[in-house]
């Protein structure tokens, strides 16, 4: 993690008495000259207050910093909320010696609680000291709730012979569903991009990762995504294949950290790729996708390591997808546990049962339809789920 770095940008993580456990609660992420920035956000419509901040500030398409803080959503706060939120904004903005719009603000953490506002009031003058090249380890730390692994990624790439950097940082273990993105993840590049690329390359790329994740089926109030590009490195995105190239490099942050998300996520024991083909349509196999993925005995069925494929079609059954019971084909890896709708027998259920004990595999339906597929990254469902979020906020 020491090696996350990308130029220009400087980043931080410290303890402001926000979290009860005295961890790192409160991060910053700084661009030596103002970026080019897109985002997206929760289609949850609660909306937390920093949330409804950066909705605003993100149509300028310019960022110079972000500051975030755990342990605290600072969402269903009302006017103080946003009062807050545009506090935090305005010191850390002092504090830089920049203007207050290139400020951008984001918070994770138990909703409906007031912000304290004082510690951060206290804490942001020792947050910009502690600005650093190697401080994205920091920021990463500072931003995680029930997660217990920070999430970091670094990847290079190339344009017209210049190499561009892009890191990114993503906090999330519960509240997780495909849906935007259900999470905080801020995501830094020395690239020379506008803000129209920007915003179109990171929806492709969080289509393609974060919306493509599912640990428990629950949307989060403060789901943000940013992209900041402070041009830096010389790299322009002009072209068609300029712009490729670029795609390439964030998707490949974007689904690393994904992956990190769902293998992190509260409880979890195993990381399921879940594939449909087959179907009469992509949107047909995200609707079997979807359902099998949220389904808590098909979940609970693979911490069990018990291959009841049973579940399986039954959730495909009500995905309210065009299906033929008779076609239907299930496989863990490579081993088929159905058949043109029927189980392959007990010495196949023992192969099964040998790969739901992995850690890692991959679950394919094939409903011999059509060409239509699609894919979701999901979890097993444990007691350990229910043990954490029973006693969140104690």
């Amino acid at each position: 993690m020491s090696a996350i770095m990308c130029p220009g940008f400087k980043a931080a993580g410290i303890a402001s008495g926000l979290k009860k456990n005295g961890q790192k609660d409160l991060g910053l992420i700084y661009s030596e000259v103002p970026a080019k920035v897109a985002g997206v956000f929760t289609k949850n419509r609660v909306k937390a207050a920093p949330v409804l901040l950066d909705m605003e500030l993100v149509k300028s398409g310019s960022c110079q910093a972000i500051i975030v803080n755990s342990g605290n959503a600072n969402c269903c706060t009302g006017e103080q909320g946003l009062r807050d939120a545009k506090t935090m904004a305005r010191l850390t903005a002092s504090e830089l010696g920049i203007p207050n719009e290139l400020v951008f603000v984001a918070s994770t953490g138990v909703i409906g609680e007031p912000l304290p506002i004082e510690k951060i009031k206290t804490g942001v003058p020792d947050l910009v000291r502690s600005l650093q090249p190697k401080g994205i380890p920091d920021l990463a730390r500072s931003i995680m709730t029930t997660d217990s692994v920070p999430k970091t990624a670094l990847a290079q790439g190339v344009v017209e012979g210049k190499t561009f950097t892009v890191a990114g940082v993503a906090k999330g273990a519960g509240m997780i569903r495909p849906d935007m993105a259900t999470m905080l993840c801020f995501v830094f590049t020395d690239v020379e991009a506008p803000p129209d690329i920007l915003k179109e390359t990171l929806v492709k790329a969080a289509d393609r990762s974060f919306n493509r994740i599912t640990i428990d089926g629950d949307t989060s109030t403060n789901d943000t995504v940013m992209v900041m590009a402070n041009g830096l490195s010389g790299a322009v995105i002009g072209s068609l294949d300029h712009k490729n190239n670029f795609q390439k490099v964030l998707d490949e942050i974007f689904l690393n950290l994904a992956k990190q998300l769902v293998k992190d996520g509260e409880g979890v024991t195993k990381l399921v790729e879940l594939v449909v083909r087959g179907a009469v349509s992509d949107s047909d196999a995200r609707k079997v996708a979807d359902t099998v993925a949220h389904s808590p005995l098909v979940k609970t069925s693979f911490f069990g390591e018990d291959a009841n494929w049973g579940r399986i079609v039954g959730a495909v059954g009500r995905a309210g997808a065009k299906v033929n019971p008779d076609n239907i084909d299930v496989y863990f890896d490579d081993v088929q546990m159905v058949k043109a709708g029927m189980g392959c027998g007990k010495d196949v259920e023992a192969e099964a049962t040998k790969v739901l004990c992995k850690s890692e595999f991959v679950v394919t339906i094939d409903l011999n339809m059509g060409r239509g597929s699609d894919l979701i990254y999901t979890c097993d469902f444990s007691v350990d789920y229910v043990r954490i979020n029973a006693d969140y906020r104690s």
